[in-house]
């Protein structure tokens, strides 16, 4: 088989890029109208569809690894970006515009075989971004993304990760946007709505029912389908409609024993006809394994050759359809949903220009700020005793322990790594390749907070003998303990923090009274020693300028408003699979009781539940008052800041009714800032779908008629109100939409 996929791997580029790169140039023509802007995106794709060859309409769906690749000896063409994750090249004699792609989960990244690195700016992780529960803030994060790979010559994004978190140990979990699918959907849906603002396409990932990084590339993943539609299908769905992507991309696991990216019922029962999407489906760089079945399927764009196994599109798909396996109108479909998306996202009419590897210090700059503002509101504040945050001005000595906070913050491993200008702050940490390098920002907590608190004296010891940090913890007003745990791609995680940091803390606690704990982490950890520290401070892996937002929350410079987007295990034994993922075959019998609804539905309490978040201020809420004209569930109510600092607050309605998979489900929700003694009047509607339950064998949502409640909380555990509506009986197509 190596042999094989080695042979085919010259002729094939060397029709790709023939194709695409020596052809001809012919010059603009009015003959060309497709070029007319007017005209919607189906009718431009069809009118230059049907002046393409099929080796051209091959050349569109077959995509190229933008990297060389030694272990297969591929060279990648000489048109690609250097670096980067794939290209289609374009073609010149019908004006149709290469498609340059680079990994985006939270910047612009580089594959770390580049001989050059793209220095850029960083995100915090996805599940930080899930915290602040501000989707304008999520918008804005996406458009600075966005520019940035506009700016370095990039019109195609692998971005918009929303996989539920059902593996708390799941190494991507940094990744996506927590365990709630209305949650997790309108904020990766805001984040590609501001990517695409840059005229760009980018993707929605990893689609689906991909919750564990142990076996991926052939884990079988078994969810009723009902129960998939309730939560992991319903994530996917509330993103695509606030978003539109213009791409999805089919994940590495099988579902229901066929591979993902040949799923009939995922990418046509459910994404095309029951959706009604009309943009492409690409694989996952490695992900496509067959040429009849994936493209009668649905899959459009076998990417990242040479990952696959061989080329199954191309040449192959070019013979399958000779024989009459994959029809030609197939093919044509397939061409045509992605020069559709093309045409709809803005690549022909603002085509890229310019591929630079070094971008203008002033928008690196600018977009410093972008991310500290989204770093500061997606930083949890877990816990607060005695009130010892924010550090007071009284606090002369402090002792700041660990986590390499003198040099950085961490980053998540694998094809989402953005290389930071100055370079990694803690070089030479193993794994030093894929999925590393293990990567530190060079924005260095410790220095930020000695900007903050010139008065301190301000010391910091590196942790490495607990006994030595509990002496110097003896010594000060107050101590910071930073504790990291690395994540990544193609490997899951302990929920233990590693390298012996959880006795580092015990022995600081131990030692000092005001021992504060800052967890730069991928996802939720144990906190077995919560009860001993005075504070806890969840600050995610928080990007190019996450020191100084770490040191701006806990100098009260900025008024922590996070809250968890995934709730936070007592021990393992709580959780539907208290074992490590398993290899083969992992089968949720959870069904869509994923994270709260677990332990609602099974009348457990974790350590720190969904939608908890602390702040420097206190809110109150009043008026909670509920109505249902036309089967439509409207909700109101008035939020307080009744402290004495400003703040925000993320007021949080859940829905309650009979015969679901949990007792309640978060049907909305609002950040709101205010100051002090100010007031704010909210409404919210709930989407139908979350009163409803999935009837798959009618394929429609159905409500059943009766009273609901309706309650309004700080978190899922703490509920402050609850009213009740009454809806009458109602029934929604599959493809209902707001």
């Amino acid at each position: 088989m190596k042999r094989r996929t080695l042979a085919l791997a010259a002729p094939l580029l060397a029709l790709a890029t023939t194709t695409a790169i020596t052809a001809p140039a012919v010059a603009q023509q009015a003959s060309r109208p497709w070029t007319n802007a007017k005209l919607s995106p189906d009718a431009r794709a069809k009118l230059v569809l049907a002046q393409m060859t099929e080796d051209e309409k091959l050349t569109l769906v077959f995509g190229l690894f933008g990297t060389d690749f030694a272990p297969k000896n591929f060279k990648t063409p000489a048109e690609a970006r250097p670096g980067s994750a794939g290209y289609i090249p374009g073609i010149p004699r019908l004006g149709i515009p290469a498609q340059w792609q680079t990994d985006a989960g939270v910047g612009v990244a580089t594959q770390g075989g580049a001989e050059r690195k793209r220095l850029r700016t960083s995100l915090p992780s996805g599940i930080a971004t899930a915290a602040t529960w501000d989707p304008a803030l999520a918008f804005k994060g996406g458009a600075m993304i966005g520019a940035e790979a506009r700016a370095s010559g990039f019109n195609v994004l692998l971005a918009g990760g929303v996989n539920l978190l059902r593996e708390p140990r799941n190494g991507r979990n940094f990744e996506y946007g927590g365990e709630d699918p209305l949650l997790a959907g309108t904020m990766v849906g805001a984040q590609i709505a501001g990517i695409q603002s840059n005229h760009i396409i980018s993707t929605v990932k990893h689609y689906a029912i991909n919750d564990q990084e142990t076996d991926r590339f052939k884990m079988n993943a078994v969810l009723d389908r009902t129960a998939a539609r309730m939560s992991d299908l319903l994530a996917f769905n509330f993103a695509i409609e606030k978003s539109n992507p213009g791409s999805v991309m089919c994940s590495y696991n099988k579902v229901d024993g066929l591979y993902a990216c040949e799923q009939p019922w995922l990418l046509t029962d459910v994404l095309r006809r029951d959706w009604g999407w009309q943009g492409f489906v690409m694989s996952d760089w490695g992900a496509t394994h067959s040429t009849v079945a994936a493209a009668n399927a649905g899959l459009e764009q076998e990417s990242g050759w040479p990952f696959d196994e061989q080329p199954y599109f191309r040449e192959p798909l070019k013979a399958a359809i000779a024989k009459g396996e994959v029809s030609k109108a197939r093919l044509d479909e397939m061409a045509h949903r992605i020069l559709r998306t093309m045409f709809a996202h803005g690549l022909f009419e603002h085509p890229i220009t310019a591929a630079p590897l070094d971008l203008a210090p002033a928008m690196l700059k600018a977009h410093a700020d972008v991310t500290r503002a989204d770093a500061e509101a997606g930083i949890v504040l877990l816990q607060n005793k005695g009130d010892v945050l924010p550090l007071a001005a009284a606090a002369k000595r402090i002792v700041v322990i660990g986590g390499h906070a003198d040099k950085g913050v961490l980053a998540g491993g694998g094809s989402s790594l953005v290389y930071p200008v100055g370079g990694n702050a803690v070089p030479g940490l193993e794994p030093k390749v894929w999925p590393g390098p293990v990567m530190y920002h060079p924005s260095a907590p410790l220095e930020a907070l000695r900007r903050q608190l010139p008065n301190a004296q301000i010391t910091y010891v590196d942790g490495s003998d607990p006994a030595a940090a509990a002496a110097a913890a003896r010594q000060a007003d107050v101590a910071l303990v930073f504790a990291t745990q690395w994540a990544g791609e193609a490997f899951d995680v302990s929920l233990n923090l590693t390298d012996n940091q959880d006795a580092l803390i015990d022995a600081v606690a131990g030692a000092n009274a005001k021992t504060i704990v800052v967890l730069e982490t991928g996802g939720p950890i144990l906190t077995p020693w919560a009860d001993k520290t005075a504070a806890i401070l969840e600050a995610w892996y928080p990007g190019t300028a996450g020191g100084d937002a770490i040191a701006n929350v806990l100098t009260g410079k900025v008024n922590p408003s996070g809250h968890l987007p995934a709730s936070f295990p007592r021990s393992v034994s709580q959780l539907p699979k208290p074992s490590a993922p398993n290899e083969g075959e992992t089968r949720y019998a959870e069904g869509a009781a994923v994270g709260y609804k677990w332990y609602d539905a099974k009348g457990d309490k974790p350590q720190f539940a969904f939608g908890h978040g602390l702040s420097y201020t206190r809110f109150a809420y009043a008026g909670l008052k509920a109505s249902a004209p036309k089967g439509q569930v409207t909700v109101t109510f008035t939020v307080r800041n009744i402290g004495a600092r400003a703040g925000a607050d993320v007021a949080q309605v859940y829905v309650s009714g009979e015969g679901w998979e949990a007792p309640k489900r978060l049907g909305a929700f609002q950040k709101v800032a205010l100051a002090p003694g100010a007031s704010k009047p909210v409404t919210v509607t709930i989407d139908p779908r979350l009163l409803a339950t999935f009837d798959g064998a009618a394929n429609r949502w159905k409500i059943a008629g009766g009273s609901y409640k309706v309650l309004l909380g700080n978190s899922s555990d703490d509920i402050a109100a609850t009213t009740t509506v009454t809806l009458p009986a109602r029934t929604l197509p599959a493809s209902w939409h707001p």
